[in-house]
């Protein structure tokens, strides 16, 4: 809370009656209602905009002549743990381009480590430059048709509520849970939240089940990919967050959507994004370029990126610059490119010397990924020839298909066939309850040769591999526990590429600029196997998913979402 000697500050230099702390002299101020620009002084306090469209004196000034002022972008939905390294190091990565606000759901490690992992979320939402804010995790475990690490109750959830830094209750995966309305523990989580935002994961969902999932009191949605889909959402007064992560890329579909009439009602998010995907196109900077370059109405795209995102999670201090506003400011040579040359967050200028002060936090559950030595007959799919079902991946979606295809056998084991574009897929489970192995079949990664393993396997993270040679997987395996967990190519019987992660299984401890550089030689690795993906690992990671249509893979075994039950193969 601010004090009253602060605030007689801020009052006074607002008015102009003393220097103001900060001045940004002479930009162009987008204001995101009308769309005006206008050139004017931008006044800071503190963490605080004190003053606008007016001349001021700063103890310290920046030239703003030629740059543009917007507020500070707000990512509404993400997974830090899909950036692959640690908190610290995503606000290093994402912080510059322009991110002065995350609202994250570190679901990933608390399905690994339970409260732990987001208690270690929390404590490092106080040392990071941006303002990284936390959604407490709905589905933990996301169903009970796989094993977790972890089993979070609302008794669990509710000793951190209070906490600053948390808004309200993560995603709720589990729609058929909250339309059964038959779970105590659904039901009595989403009650403890009914007086504050509870966020919503609803693919595919319309007419009156949609009716049902909004009557429980969710607000927003990051899974809607389509238009059709989006304006039904929309009417019945839900919030639709644009996704474009490294793997589910809903922009393109959604982007005819955001118009003067809806730019109010609709936020940006990438969910999950990788730091080479930042590095080669950005992040919520990349998602606004692209947005006007489709023709969408320039302050409205920025309306959607900071005052509505604010508006939706209840974050009324920020997304505008106006006085009496949080003092997050990005500072772009071009509104259309969205160039970003200079962050303010809190009324700091970010650089590597502010992100030096930081306190650093120690990482937790480095000894999680728990296997035995795998062999290639624990690979192995028994049957006769003939149709099976087989998950369907298509680039740049997690929606995947439940598809009939026909396997070949050796008599009594089924097998890839690579000609056919059929790898055999499993989930090995990383956990000390149980040793399962779930085995099927995938299409659509184009393998010729080897496997892909990854101890990233939404939302359990068992370790999930494909190949079409079982030595090879049983090789990725056993080298992803060896090293704590990551992402492991293998082919030939040996080991070509890969990249620990052994914080969790989930994040490196190393620099984000250490693991962009060893991405590289990843991706080259899994385009030498054959694969025709963009994004591999984490479209390996999603196969294992089972709150997402159609057909996914869990260490129980292949699992039909549509229908919630096992399938054989």
């Amino acid at each position: 809370m601010i004090n009253t000697e602060t605030l007689a500050r801020a009052i006074a230099q607002g008015r102009g009656a003393e220097p103001a702390d900060l001045v940004i002299k002479d930009v162009g101020l987008l204001d995101i209602v009308s769309g005006d620009v206008t050139t004017t002084d931008i006044a800071m306090c503190g963490d605080r905009i004190v003053g606008t469209y007016e001349t001021y004196n700063g103890e310290a000034e920046i030239d703003g002549r030629g740059l543009f002022a917007v507020p500070g972008f707000i990512d509404t939905h993400l997974h830090v743990e899909s950036s692959l390294v640690t908190p610290a190091e995503f606000d290093r990565c994402v912080l510059p381009h322009g991110v002065t606000t995350a609202i994250c759901d570190p679901h990933e490690i608390a399905n690994v480590l339970g409260v732990d992992g987001i208690r270690y979320f929390l404590d490092a939402s106080e040392t990071t430059i941006m303002d990284l804010r936390v959604q407490l995790s709905s589905c933990v475990p996301s169903s009970d048709f796989e094993t977790s690490g972890a089993r979070l109750t609302v008794a669990d959830l509710l000793p951190f509520r209070d906490h600053p830094q948390v808004i309200g209750l993560a995603e709720f995966m589990n729609f058929p849970g909250v339309l059964a309305a038959d779970d105590p523990e659904v039901l009595d989580k989403l009650a403890a939240f009914q007086d504050g935002h509870i966020d919503g994961h609803a693919p595919l969902l319309r007419g009156r089940d949609l009716n049902g999932y909004l009557a429980a009191g969710i607000a927003t949605d990051h899974e809607t990919t389509s238009a059709a889909e989006a304006r039904e959402k929309l009417r019945k007064g839900m919030v639709i967050l644009i996704r474009e992560g490294s793997v589910s890329k809903d922009l393109q579909a959604l982007a005819e959507v955001l118009d003067e009439n809806t730019s109010s009602f609709m936020c940006l998010c990438t969910d999950d994004r990788n730091p080479l995907d930042i590095a080669e196109q950005g992040h919520l900077d990349y998602m606004i370029r692209t947005l006007i370059d489709l023709g969408r109405p320039l302050h409205h795209v920025y309306r959607a990126a900071t005052w509505s995102a604010a508006r939706a999670f209840g974050l009324s201090d920020r997304g505008l610059i106006a006085p009496g506003r949080r003092a997050d400011i990005v500072l772009v040579e071009d509104l259309e490119a969205c160039a970003v040359r200079t962050v303010i967050s809190a009324g700091r200028m970010v650089n590597d010397d502010l992100f030096a002060e930081r306190r650093e936090i120690a990482p937790v559950g480095l000894d999680s990924v728990k296997t035995q030595t795998m062999s290639a007959s624990d690979f192995e799919i028994a049957g006769a020839a003939g149709s099976v079902p087989v998950i369907g991946v298509e680039p740049g979606r997690i929606i995947t298909a439940h598809r009939q295809m026909h396997v070949a056998s050796d008599g009594n084991r089924r097998m890839a066939d690579a000609g056919r574009d059929i790898a055999k897929v499993a989930v090995v489970s990383r956990y000390e309850a149980n040793d399962n192995i779930g085995r099927g079949f995938v299409t659509g990664f184009g393998l010729k040769r080897g496997a892909i393993a990854s101890s990233v396997a939404h939302d359990a993270h068992n370790i999930c591999v494909i190949g079409v040679d079982d030595d090879d997987m049983a090789v990725a395996v056993n080298r992803l526990t060896e090293i704590g967990g990551g992402f492991v190519v293998a082919s030939g019987g040996r080991v070509v590429a890969e990249l620990a992660l052994p914080l969790a299984g989930l994040m490196s401890l190393g620099s984000f600029e250490s693991v962009r550089a060893d991405l590289v030689p990843l991706r080259e690795a899994a385009r030498s196997l054959g694969c025709t993906l963009e994004e591999p690992f984490l479209q390996v990671a999603f196969l294992a998913l089972p709150v997402i249509p159609h057909l996914k893979i869990t260490d129980h075994g292949m699992f039909d979402v549509d229908r919630l039950t096992l399938v054989d193969t």
